[in-house]
């Protein structure tokens, strides 16, 4: 599986952190920042979004992340075009057309976190 290029950022950003516990306080602190002078990019969160960081390094701890609730697209009704994308499979890019809130990506193993938005 090729990566994306804001696989390969996250992956360097990660890696970045692991090695250089400065940059790791920074990108907690204040992770727009510390993304922006490492990749010498400005970021370009959706309006109304923030980008939190959690330092999860801690083995002996386990984490759970809790992702947004699905409620509210349990009654959602997929269109003709929506529904044969699925039944042939995901369209090029690995989502589905006009998914109902917004795209759907199916999460890539290893993990890694939506589109960073660097431009």
């Amino acid at each position: 599986m090729e990566l994306t290029q804001e696989q390969k950022i996250y992956a360097e950003i990660v890696q970045k952190a692991w090695e250089d516990a400065a940059f790791k306080k920074e990108l907690v602190a204040n992770p727009v920042a510390a993304i922006e002078k490492f990749t010498g990019k400005k970021m370009n969160l959706p309006a109304g979004k923030t980008l939190v960081v959690k330092d999860q390094s801690n083995e002996s701890t386990i984490y759970i992340n809790i992702p947004v609730s699905t409620k509210k697209y349990a009654d959602a009704e997929l269109t003709d075009e929506q529904l044969e994308a699925a039944a042939g499979g995901v369209i090029e890019g690995g989502c589905f057309p006009d998914f109902p809130g917004g795209i759907w990506k199916p999460t890539p193993i290893p993990t890694f976190p939506p589109d960073i938005y660097v431009i």
